[in-house]
């Protein structure tokens, strides 16, 4: 297997983009071609930074290149990245795969016509806390998950599931691992057209619970999940770097055994290491750790939830 630096690019060098840039510019593994997005003078300014050339039309790359980040806004990810796939080019799409669940199946289906990887940015797969945590995490009988963040512009083209929400549906179904039985959700929107604020109970067929929250209008930002299994309660706060397990007392013992565990999660780089994955697999041609598979089973249980939120809210009050 060639050790050659990997060419590479990124489409859409906004705010996730610029750092997608970043990490491939400090990549043994990768030789960043270039960065493209519509605002040329954007891309000219994060070429100069990372040291690539910039590019506005991303059909420029084709023939050079043999991977990409996509980092455009959710309604393009769909065409961009089938423009990418029809040409036999790798790419890792941001979080969610598309808008609109119909276009995701597309991708998915064309990237296995096409032998392409097409890997999801589902990032929280790579902190270092469900990481280090999840040949703990066995059998949960119920999830409890609040992502809560202040309130910005960025992401706001969809709802508070898909911008914020799906990050954990994915982390959740991956752990659960069981089809999904019934969801059942509210939000309402309070800063924009769409909810900005929404809490899903999903009912999976094994009987687990997922109760989950998701605000992006918020004071202060938290990230936190619990998970209650039949030998322990463990729980993660991402933003602190800290989890706690409490192992429940042996059959014959007393409540007074129970033994708690504190870890400290060590520093990492997330991004850096989804990266890093991304480029072994297109190197090895192993199946991502969040395949288009994968990002399109969030997808749906997202859709699910926006779904019913759309029923339910009503318009936002205005001044």
């Amino acid at each position: 297997m060639s050790t050659e630096a990997l060419p590479v690019a990124v489409v859409g060098v906004g705010y996730l983009g610029k750092f997608h840039a970043e990490k491939y510019a400090a990549s043994e593994k990768a030789n960043l071609v270039g960065v493209v997005d519509v605002d040329g003078a954007r891309a000219r300014e994060i070429g100069q930074a990372v040291g690539a050339p910039a590019f506005t039309d991303y059909h420029e790359l084709f023939g050079r290149i043999r991977c990409a980040s996509i980092a455009v806004p959710t309604r393009y990810h769909h065409q961009v990245a089938r423009d990418f796939l029809e040409a036999g080019i790798d790419v890792l799409v941001e979080k969610p795969l598309t808008a609109d669940l119909a276009q995701a199946k597309e991708l998915v289906a064309l990237a296995a016509a096409k032998g392409a990887l097409l890997q999801v940015g589902h990032l929280e797969r790579f902190n270092p806390a469900i990481r280090r945590l999840e040949g703990i995490i066995k059998d949960p009988k119920f999830v409890e998950c609040h992502r809560l963040a202040p309130f910005i512009e960025r992401g706001t083209d969809v709802d508070v599931v898909l911008d914020l929400m799906i990050h954990d549906i994915d982390v959740i179904t991956s752990l659960v691992r069981s089809p999904i039985l019934r969801v059942e959700s509210v939000g309402v929107p309070v800063l924009t057209e769409m909810p900005d604020i929404a809490n899903a109970r999903i009912t999976f067929e094994n009987g687990c619970i997922a109760n989950v929250t998701a605000s992006r209008v918020s004071i202060k930002r938290e990230r936190k999940v619990r998970f209650f299994q039949p030998d322990a309660y463990i729980s993660i706060d991402y933003d602190q770097r800290r989890a706690q397990i409490y192992y429940k007392p042996k059959p014959g013992a007393g409540w007074l055994d129970i033994r708690a565990e504190n870890i400290e999660i060590k520093d990492g780089d997330a991004l850096a290491d989804e990266i890093d994955s991304f480029l072994d697999c297109v190197r090895s041609r192993n199946a991502p750790l969040v395949g288009g598979t994968e990002g399109l089973r969030a997808l749906e249980i997202a859709t699910m939830i926006s779904a019913q939120l759309a029923n339910l809210s009503p318009e936002p009050a205005r001044g």
